[in-house]
């Protein structure tokens, strides 16, 4: 692990399970990533140590969340999800960008670094 704005990273931390009943409360302040995912998706299951990563990588300036779409149709159906892995990043309890589909941990990094105002390397 390298230090603070250092490239290589091997602590995974878990994202915050969010439900249908903590989301709102959750994502409120500041930066939050939410995968919506399936337990059966493969291309989740596969991105699945990504988030865990990025979750250690940006502890304490994006909180990272995962919605389990099976177990809460309300908060899926509220922001339309229609394909998983769907990432959106909330900034303040509101939407502003999301990724459809599995992608390399390096197009995360860049859609949360250009909302943290980080530079590209």
């Amino acid at each position: 692990m390298q230090a603070e704005g250092g490239a290589a990273y091997s602590r995974t931390m878990k994202p915050v399970e969010l439900t249908d009943s903590n989301f709102t409360s959750e994502i409120g302040q500041g930066l939050t990533l939410v995968d919506f995912w399936a337990p059966w998706c493969g291309p989740c299951r596969i991105i699945a140590p990504v988030i865990e990563e990025l979750a250690g990588q940006y502890e304490g300036r994006v909180k990272i969340g995962k919605v389990n779409v099976d177990d809460n149709p309300v908060t899926q159906g509220q922001y339309r999800v229609m394909s998983i892995p769907t990432l959106i990043l909330f900034k303040d309890g509101q939407p502003v960008e999301g990724v459809v589909g599995a992608q390399p941990k390096r197009a995360f990094e860049s859609l949360l670094d250009k909302h943290l105002g980080v530079a590209a390397n």
